[in-house]
């Protein structure tokens, strides 16, 4: 695959229409999952995607064939998810939740019963900066001190950020646990 990665690129970086195509289907929909996970929804998820690709042929050059391709685009897709929302969102340190801290505690048939796709949706539905947190550290294995490098923010926002996250998405389980027993 290293040949066919190196040979892709290499067309791509002559300008080859037929090749920058070919790397977009080829990593587009994974993308785009990512990008669903930063955006509030599915419009603003296809604006990352595309900063995201204008992005990485415009540094196309710099990669170096020193790791995977995917693990390349990947982190071009995960800064720019994070510099959209950096324009966008202001971080606080102290917001106002009404029962995010209470004890919700997961049931494991809300996450028998949830699809991928309602947990998208769920996740969808955190406040800005939860969502980014959450997402970095949970999915993309950022440690706070990292995260709060990366948004600009303390370490200590970065934490709570994550602990309210996690606590609203446990009661936002909890209710969807109840609706499906109920409903």
């Amino acid at each position: 695959m290293l040949d066919d990665d190196y040979d892709l690129i290499s067309r791509c970086l002559k300008r080859e229409v037929e090749a920058e195509y070919k790397l977009y289907q080829r990593f587009a929909p994974r993308m785009f999952g990512l990008c669903l996970r930063y955006g509030g929804n599915e419009m603003e998820a296809e604006d990352i995607l595309q900063d995201g690709f204008m992005r990485l042929f415009s540094h196309l050059h710099q990669f170096r064939f020193e790791g995977s391709i995917e693990g390349w685009i990947r982190r071009i897709f995960v800064t720019t998810a994070i510099n959209y929302y950096r324009k966008n969102l202001k971080f606080c340190e102290d917001v106002e939740l009404t029962n995010a801290y209470e004890d919700a505690t997961l049931q494991e048939d809300a996450l028998s019963v949830i699809s991928t796709k309602e947990l998208l949706a769920l996740l969808q539905r955190l406040p800005l900066g939860y969502r980014t947190v959450f997402n970095l550290f949970v999915i993309e294995n950022y440690n706070h001190k990292e995260i709060a490098d990366l948004l600009g923010i303390s370490e200590g926002t970065s934490k709570s950020q994550f602990h309210r996250a996690k606590s609203l998405v446990r009661r936002m389980l909890k209710e969807m646990e109840t609706e499906h027993i109920i409903g």
